[in-house]
């Protein structure tokens, strides 16, 4: 059994990344940069930024971060984002998600420039993933793919299973593992809260993708002997012995599934940091306009 070490990855990539943009600087390019907008002050979207903000360090981008109370209209968090559309100097930009009641994230991410998008939530992005055209790929099933790429985890013609249908994760991460290419070429199966048989389609499966946000809902006698686990869950759980309250907790019961596979991401450690350096990777691709002319 080997653990999928998502934050040696990462740091893997950052490096090579910072490498190349090093190279792109000292040759007369402009450095990428990267723009955020956060609203209110949810905790978790506070640490995720705050995280992409320390990775564009790393990575030797521009970054700026803008902020809004939970009050800001809808009409005025717009405004902002056709500004950054315009902005040449902004290759890149993340309207971090969730955002408030009253203004319609649906409405935001078309408003994002797609040759910005480099969330890859846009609906042009979303419809040339599923085609298999050049695009931003969204961070999370990116990343899943780059730790298949990285520890050359066999995926053509398995049984892969997702957990989950959301349109960050469950989908797009379907399209990508049915594409003709590697990571890829598997038969997908997408379960979710509706399936019947779930627990029968977790136990034929060669790999798991679990994206439910349902803590330890993958359990031992769900998982063959050899399969393959990716846990995205990330749920904050009470837990007295820690100083900040809570533990994460992934969607896969770690400690008594782990022995029975060939491969498992943990959590933390596994699938998080890799979505923020997947999000480096499209940032970067933004800068080279290697995407969209």
């Amino acid at each position: 059994m080997t653990i999928i070490d998502g934050k040696a990855i990462s740091g893997q990539v950052k490096q090579e990344i910072a490498a190349e943009v090093a190279q792109i600087v000292a040759a007369g390019g402009k450095r990428p940069h990267l723009a955020a907008i956060l609203v209110g002050h949810d905790g978790g979207s506070e640490t995720y930024v705050a995280n992409k903000v320390k990775a564009c360090e790393e990575c030797g981008f521009k970054s700026t971060l803008i902020r809004y109370e939970d009050d800001v209209t809808e009409e005025e968090l717009l405004d902002k984002v056709r500004q950054l559309n315009a902005d040449d100097d902004v290759d890149g930009f993340i309207v971090q998600l969730p955002l408030p009641k009253h203004i319609s994230e649906q409405k935001v991410i078309e408003t994002i420039d797609y040759r910005k998008d480099v969330d890859g939530f846009h609906p042009i992005n979303v419809g040339r993933m599923s085609i298999g055209l050049p695009c931003y790929i969204s961070a999370t099933p990116n990343g899943i793919l780059e730790l298949l790429r990285r520890y050359n985890i066999e995926t053509q013609g398995k049984k892969c299973v997702i957990l989950g249908r959301s349109n960050i994760v469950g989908k797009p991460m379907a399209m990508l593992m049915m594409q003709k290419a590697w990571p890829g070429d598997a038969t997908v199966t997408v379960c979710h809260s509706h399936s019947k048989n779930l627990v029968q389609e977790c136990k034929e499966a060669d790999i798991i993708i679990a994206a439910m946000g349902q803590p330890n809902f993958v359990k031992a006698d769900m998982v063959k002997d050899g399969a393959v686990i990716v846990d995205v869950g990330t749920t904050r759980v009470p837990d007295a012995s820690k100083k900040s309250g809570f533990k994460l907790t992934g969607d896969v019961k770690f400690d008594e599934v782990a022995p029975k596979c060939s491969f498992i991401t943990p959590v933390p450690g596994g699938v998080g940091p890799m979505t923020i350096v997947s999000l480096m990777k499209n940032t970067l691709l933004a800068g080279k306009k290697a995407i969209y002319k």
